[in-house]
């Protein structure tokens, strides 16, 4: 099995913010840990982690699925050497995820020039 883990990088604006790791900083201590958790399962398997984890979307987009009181999801892409870009995230309300939050996430993904 391959041992190189994967390297996990979150989207930045042109101002240097971090909208994903205020997202994640912004939530209840329990919430968080399940992210952390999820995050080193992604860094370990990368495209390897599946459902109950991880799900594909449209457009070279997945979403990372954080289960518990609330519904978190956080959506990315991936990128050449082993690398991930956490997109957006957010509070999943509905059943399916709104195109809102889709939309804001392959805006994201275009803006990243090593895709």
């Amino acid at each position: 099995m391959d041992t190189i883990k994967w390297r996990i990088l979150t989207y930045e604006t042109a101002r240097g913010e971090k909208p994903v790791d205020e997202f994640i900083k912004n939530q209840q201590p329990q919430a968080r840990s399940k992210i952390v958790h999820t995050v080193r399962l992604f860094r370990q398997y990368g495209n390897m982690l599946g459902m109950p984890h991880s799900k594909i979307l449209d457009g070279g987009l997945y979403e990372l699925r954080i289960r518990g009181k609330e519904e978190l999801r956080i959506l990315y892409c991936f990128a050449q050497q082993k690398t991930i870009y956490l997109l957006h995230a957010f509070k999943k309300q509905k059943q399916q995820t709104l195109q809102k939050e889709l939309g804001l996430a392959l805006l994201r993904m275009k803006e990243l020039t090593i895709l």
